[in-house]
């Protein structure tokens, strides 16, 4: 069940809160045992979501959830104030440093990294035209609440706060979250989720993971974050205890860092979890982590150019680790690297790579029912873009090519220049009033590749 408060001291939320009662069939109840202040009193409850109004401002509100029946997430409907323009945006809660807005110093409320993935989806497809959609980081209090929650926001001034198309906007979100879980699924132990760390109050680099992989944010560190965790916290001990609680209130065991930050990472690092890349999160995205990580400990990490094929996505629960044969692989790559990349992309599970991966090195990933001939029969039809043949003798490749020879041109008194070019390109020439067919100076030019 999804738990919404609506704060009559908040102007926005009190419209998000009219637009919400509004667009759904709400039946009514009231609940006497709690005061007015702590959301008793007339309380709305509609299929999966029931919504609460707390005369109170959001930030001075302890355990909302406790007077919600048996909610599984919470969502505050709340405005945004800051120098920017028609915008909504959504955020958990927490203070990295001094608790200057509500909640305790140094703690973070639970964050529901897959439901603010999907709020961010669901605010884009509701937004009005002149609305941007965005992601801030964590921020204020409350830091108790009692299950994983977020704020989901108008802003950023008076104007919007009233503007009946934003509330509504908001408010179509919140309840497009009702059976959405907060967390993403178990995969071996671990969770598709991470937590963010540099970078601006406002997170375009976190707004693209989340838009653009299928990876989920917890919560996120500006840099003006870490400058507050620094100066409030007394010692290292204390600011790693800190660190830890960001992990732990996000569900994750992932790091994706900004900016120059290499203290932060081997703080990371030395408290067990894992740094990594944006290009880390794009390739492994559709690829069971179990296997993704696999691959890597059998070949090389996705940042040193491990990229996954297709069948990654589904992969065999048996399957093997091949070497390329590597200068028919280079040959091939010479003769059409796009072609050869889109084959193992195709037909591998996974595949070694250099040049920012757009060139195959190998080794590559099989899945057990693959032969490694079947890598050797396209890299030989590759070599036939090339050579006029190309055949396979036991454990060897040969390639055979016409090709113009000069030193033959030499012997019928071709002068070298610009008849030399012709031949070459399959043209035929005239010396001394004979016609030279490109035939005539041509050689047979032969490759062995070992397999």
């Amino acid at each position: 069940m999804l738990a919404i408060v609506v704060s009559r001291a908040d102007e926005a939320s009190a419209h998000i809160g009219e637009q919400l009662l509004e667009i759904a069939d709400w039946t009514e109840t009231v609940d006497d045992s709690r005061s007015d202040a702590d959301g008793g009193g007339t309380v709305y409850r509609t299929d999966g979501a029931e919504l609460r109004e707390f005369k109170r401002r959001h930030l001075e509100l302890k355990d909302p959830a406790a007077a919600f029946e048996q909610p599984e997430m919470l969502v505050f409907a709340s405005k945004h104030a800051g120098e920017t323009d028609e915008l909504l945006t959504a955020h958990p809660t927490g203070n990295f440093g001094d608790a200057e807005y509500g909640g305790e110093s140094g703690q973070f409320a639970r964050a529901p990294p897959n439901a603010h993935r999907a709020v961010v989806t669901a605010l884009e497809e509701h937004a009005p035209e002149e609305y941007d959609v965005g992601i801030e980081c964590t921020h204020h209090g409350p830091t108790d609440i009692g299950v994983p929650s977020m704020f989901v926001e108008v802003g950023s001034a008076r104007e919007q706060w009233r503007d009946p198309a934003a509330a509504r906007a908001a408010a179509r979100a919140m309840l497009d979250l009702r059976g959405t879980a907060a967390d993403t699924p178990t995969e071996g132990g671990t969770r598709r989720q991470l937590v963010g760390f540099g970078g601006g109050h406002y997170v375009p680099r976190f707004e693209r993971v989340v838009r653009e992989t299928d990876w989920a944010v917890g919560h996120i560190a500006a840099d003006w974050c870490l400058t507050a965790l620094a100066e409030w916290a007394s010692d290292d001990t204390e600011s790693e205890a800190v660190i830890e609680r960001a992990f732990a209130a996000s569900g994750a065991t992932y790091a994706l860092v900004t900016g120059d930050h290499p203290d932060l990472v081997a703080t990371i690092r030395s408290l067990g979890y894992r740094v990594v890349n944006e290009r880390f999160l794009h390739e492994t995205t559709g690829v069971p982590l179990e296997f993704a990580d696999a691959a890597e400990t059998a070949v090389e990490p996705v940042s040193e150019g491990l990229r996954f094929g297709d069948g990654a996505t589904d992969p065999a629960e048996s399957w093997r680790v091949v070497d390329l044969p590597a200068e028919l692989l280079a040959e091939t790559t010479g003769i059409d690297t796009e072609g050869v990349r889109s084959w193992f992309e195709s037909n591998t599970l996974a595949f070694g790579t250099e040049q920012q991966g757009t060139v195959v090195t190998g080794p590559a990933v099989l899945d057990a029912g693959t032969d490694r001939s079947a890598v050797v029969d396209a890299l030989a039809e590759v070599l036939g873009q090339r050579y006029d043949s190309v055949e396979r003798d036991g454990e060897e490749l040969r390639a055979r090519e016409q090709r113009f020879d000069p030193d033959l041109a030499a012997t019928l008194g071709i002068p070298e220049g610009p008849k030399y070019g012709r031949l070459s390109a399959g043209q035929s020439v005239e010396v001394n009033g004979r016609e030279i067919e490109p035939e005539t100076v041509q050689s047979e030019r032969l490759r062995r590749f070992t397999l």
